[in-house]
């Protein structure tokens, strides 16, 4: 009753002078809300509208209903990368923060290198992107554990599939797929893994240099056509890299290499296109690698008289992933 506005019986509102009346109407009567009855509580979960859905970079609450596991985590992100490779920029610097307030222990580091590795080695268009992301973490993921740190646990998984390497180039398409793979991804790896030394002076795994030759070999050994092309893709992504960095040591494997293709190219039982392959990187690593000198100009280049002409050319790619140069007839006619 206390709550109700006081009301004066209509019998005596009559009596009550006008002034008196008006002053008091002016004035608003202050009521008590009751609140003893209220079901609100402060425990009570936040409110979120209809078809939303946290972000994964987002840190999660704990006592969510989706709360995910690290492999669900990391996995999303891998496939997010994967479909959108222009995002990495933006988004790798939370993604490393989440992972640096989750992997906290040596079992959680170990799943994050085997999630990466896998993602790397079965997708081959995220080899490149596998291998920049393992370089972001290995300079800013915080946990450093006895067994390791990202970059050591991530090079000791590769080492793994190396031991296997010669059983491997000469087993079933599948297991020479999934090597052609490893080997293709240790090639970026080793073009994109910076290590800093105590100057601050950054330099590549000279193990992973290494490793690449004696992965050159096994393929070179076993020269079956799907082997051969692998070797080639790899000349092609790291040749010039590896030759720099041999010379600058004194050592001829690039020129060893070469004369062990041209051997394959006289003696071995592999297709005509394989063996023009060959003949074609033998031709690209006699032109530098398709650099072009510092003492000529772009200006002075001409398909005559530059053999890198045409390697100094973007590359377009047809809807069925064929390279298409300015080297082919119908470049004229379709981009220029």
């Amino acid at each position: 009753e206390q709550t109700r506005p006081l009301r004066a019986p209509p019998s005596s509102q009559d009596n009550i002078p006008q002034q008196n009346l008006e002053s008091a109407m002016a004035k608003p009567q202050v009521v008590v809300a009751p609140v003893l009855m209220s079901k609100l509580s402060a425990n009570a979960p936040e409110f979120y509208p209809s078809g939303y859905s946290s972000n994964y970079t987002e840190s999660y609450e704990d006592g969510c209903e989706d709360y995910p596991t690290l492999s669900e985590y990391v996995q999303d992100f891998l496939n997010h990368l994967t479909e959108q490779p222009g995002s990495f920029e933006t988004e790798i610097e939370q993604f490393a923060e989440t992972l640096n307030g989750w992997v906290t222990t040596d079992d959680a580091l170990q799943e994050l290198v085997e999630l990466i590795y896998q993602q790397a080695t079965s997708i081959l268009n995220f080899s490149y992107m596998g291998a920049r992301l393992c370089n972001y973490l290995s300079h800013h993921l915080t946990i450093s554990p006895q067994s390791g740190n990202f970059r050591q646990l991530l090079l000791q998984r590769c080492r793994t599939e190396y031991e296997v390497k010669d059983q491997a180039a000469k087993g079933d398409e599948v297991t020479r797929k999934r090597f052609h793979a490893f080997v293709l991804f240790l090639g970026e790896l080793y073009l994109n893994l910076e290590i800093k030394g105590t100057n601050g002076q950054v330099t590549r795994a000279d193990i992973l240099q290494v490793g690449l030759r004696e992965l050159l070999n096994a393929l070179f050994s076993n020269p079956m056509d799907d082997n051969l092309i692998c070797a080639v893709k790899l000349l092609k992504l790291t040749g010039s890299v590896l030759e720099d960095a041999w010379k600058e040591k004194g050592k001829t494997d690039m020129e060893e290499i070469i004369q062990r293709i041209e051997n394959v190219v006289l003696d071995a039982n592999c297709s005509r296109d394989v063996k023009q392959m060959l003949l074609k990187l033998v031709e690209l690593r006699s032109s530098n690698w398709g650099r072009v000198h510092a003492t000529s100009t772009y200006r002075e280049a001409t398909p005559e008289n530059d053999p890198n002409y045409f390697m100094n050319e973007p590359t377009f790619y047809t809807s069925d992933g064929v390279p298409f140069t300015a080297a082919d007839p119908d470049y004229q006619e379709k981009y220029q």
